[in-house]
C-alpha cells in the first residue's frame, strides 16, 4: 500500500511527491523495514544522510500501526505515532513537509507539537514533537498510553532529553507489550544501541549524497569568525551557482556575519540566519526558493547539522566549533562554552553540501586538527547539572539507583543535583517530590527559576493567580 491515508481523491502535487518519494534509498527498503518492525518490539535503524529516513521512516510505521490497529484505543481517541526531534525547526519543518506528502492539512492526521505550540487535532495520527515534549507528556502519562509506536530520530545527537527518552521508553517497552519503538540516526554507536535494547535487530540504509570535496587549511586560523566571513565572500566571487550554508556558534556570530556578508555583498545574494531564539517565522525562511542569479546564503549554528534539508546547499563552511553544555559539580557551574565539534559532527556538516549535486566542504582547520577532533560526541548526560533530570525521573516515579542510564553519570554529579533540589525544598528527606517540586517540575524552567516564580508571589513580585 503506497498511500498511507486512504482518501477519496488525492492532488496533483500528491502524486508529483510520491514519484520523488519512491526514489529514496529508505523506499527500496520499505518492505524490508514492514517485515522487520512487525516481528519486533524494537528496530535501530541507520540513515546516511540523504536517504528520506526522518519523512519517510514515520509513515511507513503509520501504515503497519493502522493494518494492525483499524479500531481507535480503549478510550475511543485514534492511536499515535510519535516521532521525536531535538529541535523545534525540525519538528515544525519536518512535519509539514510530511503532511504535504501525505496531501493532508498540517494540524490534521499529521501535526506538530513544541513549546508554547500544539499543532495538532482529535484527527491526528502521526505527530512530530520535540523529545522535550514527549518527557512532558510522560509526566503526565508514563506509560505514553495514547501511542502505538515511538520514531527517536537524531539519537546520535545524545541530548539530555533524548538519553533520559531511551531509557524511560525501555521501560514502558517492558510494561507495554503492544507499544513499538524505533530508535534512527544518521551516525549511531550501533554496537552500544543494540546491546542497551538487548539485541534488537539493526537496519542499515545507504543515503544519496553526491561526492564532496573536502578541503582543509593550511595552517590553523587564528580568527574562525573572520577567516568564515571571507571564505563566504570568497566562494561567491570566484566558485559556480550554488547555495552556500555556514556553520557558527550562536546568535552573536551569526547576526554579525550575515550583516557584513549582506553589507559586502549586497543584492548578489540573500543572507538567512538561522538560530533556536529566532521566532519560528523567521526560521522558516530558509526554505524559501531565492530568485534567479541570486545566491541563498545560510549562517547557521548546528541546528542545521541533521534533519533539516536545505536545498540547493553545494557549499558548506566549517570552522569546527559549535557551543556546548558543560558543568563543573565542584562549583556548580553550568557554561556554554565555545568547544571544538567531533569528527561524526564534521562529517554531518560536510554531508549538507551533497545533497543535490556534487559539492565542497571548505573546513577552515587543518588535516591534523581534524584527525585530533573527538571520534564521538559526548552524551550531554556527562556534561550538565543534573537538577531537572532528576527532578523529572523523580516526577516519573523512577528509582534513580535502578534507573538504566545508557551513560550513567558521575555520582558527585547526580548527588549534587540531590543536594540542590533539597536545598530549594523540592525534595524531602527520603528523596520524594514535596507539593514545591510537584509544581516546580510543571515549569518548563531549571529548579532555580522555577522556585523564583513559585514563592514571588511572597514578595510581592508576582500576582498568584498568575499561575
Amino acid at each position: 500500500m503506497d498511500m498511507m491515508m486512504k482518501k477519496a481523491t488525492y492532488s496533483k502535487r500528491y502524486f508529483e511527491i510520491l514519484e520523488k518519494r519512491r526514489n529514496l534509498p529508505v523506499w527500496l527498503q520499505k518492505q524490508e523495514f514492514l517485515q522487520t518492525f512487525k516481528k519486533n518490539q524494537t528496530v535501530i535503524l541507520v540513515g546516511e544522510t540523504g536517504s528520506g529516513k526522518t519523512t519517510q521512516i514515520p509513515q511507513f510505521v503509520l501504515e503497519a500501526v493502522l493494518d494492525e490497529n483499524p479500531n481507535p484505543n480503549p478510550s475511543g481517541r485514534k492511536w499515535l505515532v510519535g516521532c521525536t526531534q531535538p529541535r523545534r525547526v525540525a519538528a515544525t519543518s519536518v512535519s509539514r513537509r510530511v503532511a504535504e506528502e501525505m496531501d493532508v492539512q498540517i494540524g490534521e492526521e499529521v501535526g506538530y507539537t513544541v513549546r508554547f505550540e500544539d499543532c495538532t487535532s482529535s484527527r491526528t495520527v502521526l505527530k512530530y514533537l520535540t523529545d522535550g515534549m514527549l518527557l512532558r507528556e510522560a509526566m503526565a502519562d508514563p506509560l505514553l498510553s495514547r501511542y502505538k509506536a515511538i520514531v527517536l530520530d537524531e539519537a546520535h545527537e545524545r541530548t539530555l532529553a533524548t538519553d533520559l527518552l531511551v531509557g524511560l521508553l525501555k521501560q514502558v517497552l517492558m510494561n507495554r507489550p503492544d507499544i513499538k519503538l524505533v530508535v534512527m540516526s544518521a551516525t549511531l554507536e550501533t554496537n552500544k544501541f543494540r546491546e542497551y535494547f538487548l539485541g534488537a535487530p539493526l537496519i542499515k540504509v545507504p543515503g544519496r549524497l553526491h561526492p564532496v570535496e573536502i578541503l582543509y587549511t593550511l595552517e590553523p586560523e587564528m580568527d574562525y569568525l573572520e577567516a568564515a566571513i571571507n571564505t563566504v565572500i570568497q566562494i561567491h566571487m570566484c566558485e559556480p551557482p550554488g547555495d552556500v550554508l555556514l556553520f557558527l556558534t550562536g546568535e552573536e556570530e551569526i547576526e554579525e556575519a550575515s550583516s557584513r556578508i549582506a553589507g559586502k555583498l549586497g543584492d548578489q545574494v540573500r543572507v538567512v540566519p538561522l538560530y533556536s531564539t529566532l521566532p519560528p517565522a523567521l526560521q522558516q525562511k530558509i526554505f524559501d526558493p531565492t530568485p534567479d542569479h541570486v545566491r541563498k546564503i545560510v549562517v547557521s549554528t548546528n541546528i542545521a547539522e541533521t534533519s533539516l534539508t536545505i536545498d540547493g546547499i553545494v557549499y558548506v563552511v566549517d570552522p569546527g566549533f559549535s557551543k556546548q553544555k558543560i558543568y563543573n559539580p565542584s562549583t556548580r557551574a553550568e557554561s556554554l562554552l565555545v568547544s571544538p565539534i567531533s569528527q561524526p559532527s564534521a562529517d554531518q556538516r560536510a554531508g549538507r553540501a551533497g545533497r543535490t549535486r556534487p559539492g565542497k566542504c571548505f573546513r577552515l582547520y587543518t588535516q591534523r586538527s581534524f584527525n585530533d577532533l573527538e571520534e564521538k560526541t559526548v552524551p550531554e548526560m556527562l556534561r550538565s547539572n543534573l537538577a531537572n533530570t532528576v527532578l523529572t525521573l523523580t516526577k516519573l516515579g523512577v528509582n534513580l539507583v535502578r534507573f538504566d542510564f545508557m551513560d550513567p553519570p558521575a555520582p558527585q554529579t547526580l548527588s549534587r543535583a540531590l543536594e540542590d533540589l533539597y536545598h530549594l525544598g523540592a525534595l524531602d528527606d527520603e528523596c520524594n517530590l514535596t507539593k514545591t517540586g510537584e509544581m516546580m517540575s510543571e515549569f518548563p524552567l531549571d529548579p532555580q527559576m522555577a522556585k523564583m516564580l513559585i514563592v514571588s508571589p511572597q514578595f510581592k513580585l508576582l500576582k498568584r493567580d498568575t499561575f
